[in-house]
C-alpha cells in the first residue's frame, strides 16, 4: 500500500481586506455619553483599534467584528446598527453568489472546512446539483482515531485506457504494451479560467501548486513561457490550430488536451507528433446528443474525454441542461455500450463547492477540472473588471508566485478533506468505487417522480377531493 497522501496546509493571510457581509452603522448624534460605552465594554476591542484602510476605503470594524451584536443590543439609544453591506451583495453573480466566494476565500486563507453553527441555511432542492443529496447513512465502523489517523482513504485515479485483460507468452512475458496510464493522488485537475488579472506569476503559482499537490495545471500552448519551464512534467497544454513546440525544455509534458472540431483526428495526429510518450484528452462542450460523440470518441481510441459544461454548470445548447445530468447520460451510455472502464471521463464547468467534486464523480465521472475556484483563491470577486480592460480590485497580477501557490493548495486541501469527510461517512475507502454509484444519492426528481407519479395527472378544470 503507497504511503498516505496528505495535503499540508498553512495559513496564507489575505493580500487586501475581505469584502464582509455586514457592516456596523455607529451614528454618533444623539449620544448619551455614558459612563460605561458598549464600544468600550466590547470584548474584541473593534472599537479601540478602529481605522479606515484608505487604500480600501473601508472601516476596519467590518472585518474585525465578530457578530455577537452586544453593542447593537446595549446601546440605550439604538445608535448601533448592523446592516448588509452592498458591497458584498455586488460580488459574482446569481450563480457565483457572494456566500459561494465567501467560503472559497476562507478556504484559500486557512485551508479549513467551512462550518455553519446554525447548519444547513440554503435550499434543500434547486437547479443542477443542488438537487441532489448524498446519502451518508452507512458508516462502516470507523477507526478510533477517524479518517485523518491511521484509517486510509486513497483518492488516486489513473487517466488513461485500462486494459480489459492481460495475454502472457509462454517466457511469461506480456504479449503486448499496455497502455500508458498516468496516476494522480486526487481527483481534481486545475485549468485556466476564461478571464482574470493574470500574469506570469500568477501563472507560475498555479505551475507551483499543481506539482506540490501531483495533479495537472491546464493551460493553453501559447500561455507555457520559459518561466513555466521547471513544471512542464505537470502542465497539461491545450493544443490549439497550427505547429506549436511544446515538448522541449525541461521535463517532458505528460497529458495534453485538444479541443473537440470536425477535424479532431488531424489535430491528435500534430499533438502525438509533438509528444508521442503524452496521453491525449478530447475537450468536448456539454450539448444535447453529446452521448453518441463519446462513444464515437472511444471507438476510435481516444482513452480521456473531457466534457466541458459553461461557467454556471449548463449545457452550450440548452439551459435546462446540468452538468449532473450530463455526466449520468454520458457514463450510463459507455456503461451501456461495455466500454466506460475503457476510459476516463473528466468533467468540467460550474464546479463551485466540494462537494460538488463528490457528486460528479457519484455521476459517473472519474474526475473534475476546476477554473473559476482557483481564480477566487486569489481574492478575486468575480466582477469581471478585466474584461472590460479595467483594473483589478486586488491587483491579482502583482501577487508574489509562491502566496498563488500557497493560496490554492490551502483551497484544494480543504476539498480534499471534505471529499475523505464523505466516503468515510459512506463506508468507501477508494475514490474510484464511488464513480457511478449513485445508490449513494438521492436526486429530487426522481424522488419527486415516485411520490407524486401514482396520483395521477392533475388538468387544469379539475377539483381536487
Amino acid at each position: 500500500m503507497p504511503s498516505k497522501y496528505m495535503i499540508h496546509t498553512k495559513q496564507t493571510p489575505h493580500r487586501f481586506k475581505a469584502v464582509t457581509e455586514s457592516g456596523i452603522i455607529a451614528w454618533e448624534e444623539g449620544c448619551l455619553k455614558c459612563a460605561v460605552c458598549v464600544k468600550k465594554g466590547c470584548v474584541y476591542g473593534v472599537y479601540e483599534d478602529r481605522g479606515l484602510d484608505t487604500r480600501q476605503m473601508m472601516d476596519s470594524i467590518d472585518n474585525q467584528c465578530m457578530n455577537c451584536l452586544r453593542c447593537v443590543q446595549g446601546c440605550p439609544k439604538e445608535l448601533i446598527h448592523k446592516s448588509v453591506n452592498p458591497e458584498y451583495k455586488a460580488i459574482g453573480d446569481s450563480y457565483w453568489t457572494p456566500d459561494i466566494v465567501a467560503k472559497l476565500w476562507y478556504q484559500a486563507e486557512t485551508g479549513k472546512i467551512p462550518v455553519s453553527g446554525a447548519g444547513y441555511p440554503g435550499p434543500f432542492s434547486g437547479p443542477g446539483f443542488d438537487s441532489m443529496w448524498t446519502d451518508m447513512s452507512e458508516i462502516v465502523r470507523p477507526t478510533r482515531d477517524g479518517i485523518h489517523g491511521r484509517e486510509y482513504i486513497s483518492t488516486a485515479i489513473d487517466l488513461g485506457k485500462t486494459p480489459n485483460h492481460l495475454t502472457f507468452n509462454e517466457n511469461g512475458d506480456l504479449e503486448r504494451d499496455l497502455h500508458p496510464l498516468i496516476d494522480i493522488p486526487l481527483p481534481i485537475i486545475m485549468r485556466n479560467p476564461d478571464f482574470g488579472s493574470l500574469s506570469e506569476e500568477t501563472l507560475k503559482g498555479w505551475a507551483m501548486a499543481a506539482r506540490g499537490l501531483g495533479t495537472f495545471m491546464a493551460l493553453p500552448g501559447n500561455m507555457i513561457t520559459e518561466a513555466l519551464e521547471d513544471f512542464r512534467s505537470s502542465l497539461m497544454p491545450l493544443i490549439g490550430p497550427g505547429p506549436q513546440e511544446i515538448d522541449k525544455g525541461n521535463g517532458a509534458i505528460r497529458l495534453l488536451e485538444v479541443p473537440w472540431s470536425e477535424g479532431w483526428e488531424k489535430a491528435v495526429d500534430m499533438a502525438r507528433q509533438q509528444s508521442s510518450s503524452a496521453q491525449v484528452s478530447i475537450r468536448l462542450p456539454l450539448h444535447e446528443g453529446v452521448e453518441k460523440k463519446v462513444i464515437s470518441l472511444v471507438a476510435s481510441g481516444i482513452s480521456i474525454i473531457h466534457l466541458e459544461a459553461t461557467p454556471h454548470g449548463r449545457a452550450t445548447d440548452h439551459a435546462s441542461l446540468f452538468l449532473k445530468d450530463g455526466i449520468r447520460s454520458v457514463h450510463q451510455a459507455l456503461v451501456e455500450e461495455g466500454i466506460r472502464d475503457g476510459m476516463t471521463l473528466l468533467a468540467s464547468g460550474g464546479l463551485s463547492m466540494a462537494e460538488h467534486v463528490a457528486k460528479s464523480i457519484i455521476c459517473g465521472a472519474d474526475g473534475v477540472m476546476v477554473d473559476f475556484p482557483i481564480l477566487i483563491a486569489l481574492e478575486c470577486r468575480m466582477c469581471r473588471r478585466c474584461t472590460k480592460g479595467l483594473s483589478c480590485p486586488v491587483e491579482i497580477e502583482a501577487a508574489p508566485s509562491s502566496w498563488v501557490a500557497s493560496r490554492v493548495i490551502n483551497l484544494v486541501g480543504a476539498w480534499q478533506n471534505q471529499l475523505l469527510e464523505m466516503m468515510g461517512a459512506m463506508g468507501i475507502r477508494d475514490v474510484r468505487r464511488l464513480r457511478g454509484e449513485v445508490g449513494r444519492a438521492m436526486f429530487f426528481e426522481e424522488l419527486d417522480r415516485t411520490t407524486f407519479e401514482s396520483m395521477g395527472k392533475v388538468e387544469e378544470g379539475c377539483e381536487l377531493e
